[in-house]
């Protein structure tokens, strides 16, 4: 199925589903809308297994009753009757398998949001994993379910059926069937012992394999320059090695067992073949049942050879599912909407730890703000400056304390709903592959331009903007490329300030900039404070907190100073510093 067809495919599906809500608790609700369907195919399944049963009895007839009977006629009904039902057959085995196909893509209309959600929060929250794993997952369980590899399951309760017309043609022929489904049982749980532990460390370095080569991707630069691509490409190829080594360990098993069971399933229908003489002979079965048992035969055991061949994709989707479950039933329900903050940030008794680590980042800190007030923060390297941001606008949750709008604490805003009211600009500024319109506008659909030329012009970018080939349509590439250092850090501060929100948390906002762009800075903070909002501001140089009212000064993770700008310069550097200084004289404000 290529490309287009799965998109047409997923988009059908949509519209004749209304979408899940992003707080459904778990995926199981959304395998419980494919119920009804489960029901339906399996009862296609009953249909098309007791269809199966016509070969056997088509040559039952024809060698007990058109043979011995030399009657053309019968043999013209029996051809048109066995043709009918083959063709009846046909339709429902078609109509089976494009059931399977639609649930996969309702499973992926259903989940792949949440999905793509669960891999940004892995991302977000520094969680161990790849962030790609719970979209990869959902492709493992879509891939499965289109794969027939469900057919042969449920084919398998049929094999006590067929073994029961095989005991009435003969209590021999059913032992003989019973035996060969009994070995073709044990090939399963040897197969799923050998291939489980395979698979699943498999999985695990596929998970190493990919994590090393992002991390190469996003250090290629540093690679290149330092001579590493023999030293990072050796870490590589010994995580590709490792995955290689356990894939190919799983389909060694499986298909060696595969394989066993094929040539078993053969030689088992040619020794009731055998069988079947051997009883005509003594005259205890017809001519036709010979035939006839060992098609029936094949038929019976032809489920287990199905279900061994498709059981590293079944262990490989279960243990998909099971990833599923457990990262997207851990999300949290959607909180309601509260009203738009426009008044307080209230920082109280914080204390903050990096996700995965044990010691904390930030220790006890207080404060609030009021609305037209710009906070500056400073202090070392390593002194908990961006920890506290990151706390400031939700991105990492805070262990003990809160972090509070207008009284509510930041955990109860849904992200969707408080994020126009933010605007956020980290160390790094990562742009996307898009114009400098849909950038600065979020990528939001039909954003106003004159919003768009709002934010730049309150980031001083608007003539810098027009100034490029093709003004705000210019397309600046996958991270931001066509630009430089500067400009990109400019646009990301046109992006934090689109829409006027209520926050404004700058991490090292003008690390890339000159001093044109400083002063670029200062009036954008001044702006914010205007209109009545709270800018946050983490900086090494004074340029940056020109038009902070406060300072807080971090040290070890706890807050040393608090209070006016003025003060707290004067307590830091010994004596009091300007509102702004030239650049060549601008100091790192530290201690």
């Amino acid at each position: 199925m290529n490309q287009n067809s799965v998109s047409q495919l997923r988009s059908r599906v949509e519209r004749e589903f209304a979408p899940r809500p992003a707080s459904a608790p778990a995926p199981e609700q959304s395998l419980a809308e494919c119920r009804q369907a489960l029901i339906g195919v399996t009862l296609l399944s009953a249909v098309i297994n007791m269809l199966y049963l016509t070969s056997s009895f088509f040559m039952l007839e024809v060698y007990d009753r058109v043979i011995p009977s030399r009657s053309l006629p019968t043999l013209a009904a029996l051809c048109v009757i066995a043709l009918v039902v083959y063709g009846f057959q046909g339709v429902l085995d078609l109509i089976r398998g494009r059931v399977f196909v639609r649930m996969g893509a309702l499973l992926d209309a259903r989940l792949s949001d949440r999905a793509y959600r669960a891999g940004l929060d892995l991302a977000l929250r520094r969680r161990a994993g790849d962030p790609q794993q719970p979209s990869r997952d959902l492709d493992q369980l879509r891939q499965f379910l289109w794969s027939g590899g469900p057919v042969g399951f449920l084919d398998l309760p049929w094999i006590p059926v067929y073994l029961l017309i095989c005991f009435a043609f003969h209590p021999w022929i059913g032992a003989a069937a019973m035996a060969g489904a009994a070995v073709l049982v044990v090939l399963t749980l040897m197969t799923d012992r050998g291939a489980r532990q395979a698979t699943q460390a498999s999985n695990a370095h596929a998970m190493r394999r990919s994590l090393a080569a992002e991390a190469s991707r996003r250090s290629a630069e540093a690679i290149h320059v330092l001579g590493m691509r023999q030293a990072m490409g050796e870490r590589w190829h010994a995580a590709n090695s490792a995955y290689l080594e356990t894939s190919g360990r799983a389909s060694d098993v499986v298909a060696g067992y595969g394989a066993f069971s094929k040539v078993f399933r053969t030689a088992l229908q040619s020794m009731v073949l055998a069988l079947g003489a051997w009883l005509v002979i003594r005259q205890e079965a017809t001519g036709g049942i010979i035939i006839a048992a060992s098609i029936l035969v094949s038929r019976a055991l032809a489920p287990v050879e199905a279900v061994i061949g498709h059981w590293k994709g079944f262990v490989a989707a279960s243990s998909a599912w099971r990833r599923l479950d457990a990262t997207l039933g851990a999300e949290p329900m959607a909180a309601m909407a509260l009203p738009a903050p426009c008044r307080t940030l209230a920082v109280e008794n914080l204390m903050l730890a990096p996700p995965g680590a044990e010691t904390a980042s930030v220790v006890d800190v207080s404060f609030v703000l009021q609305a037209g007030t710009a906070l500056g923060v400073i202090g070392r390297s390593a002194s908990g400056k961006s920890s506290l941001v990151r706390a400031l606008v939700g991105i990492w949750p805070a262990a003990k304390g809160a972090v509070r709008l207008d009284g509510a604490a930041i955990a109860q805003w849904p992200s969707e709903i408080l994020g126009p009211h933010l605007g956020y600009m980290p160390q790094e500024s990562e742009l996307f592959a898009g114009t400098i319109a849909e950038n600065i506008a979020r990528f939001a659909k039909d954003a106003p331009a004159e919003a768009v030329i709002a934010a730049a012009r309150a980031a001083g970018i608007h003539d810098l903007v027009l100034r490029l080939p093709n003004g705000y349509d210019t397309v600046i590439g996958e991270a931001g490329t066509m630009l430089s250092a500067g400009q990109r850090q400019r646009v990301a501060l046109a992006r934090a300030l689109y829409g006027d929100p209520f926050l404004v948390v700058l991490d090292e906002p003008n690390s890339n900039l000159d001093q044109e762009g400083d002063l670029a800075l200062t009036q954008a903070i001044e702006g914010i404070k205007a209109r009545g909002g709270i800018a946050v501001v983490v900086a090494h140089r004074p340029a940056a907190v020109a038009a902070c009212d406060l300072l807080l000064m971090m040290a070890g993770g706890r807050a040393q100073a608090f209070g006016p700008r003025d003060e707290v310069l004067a307590a830091v550097t010994g004596r009091p510093e300007p509102a702004s200084r030239p650049a060549s004289d601008q100091r790192r404000l530290a201690v």
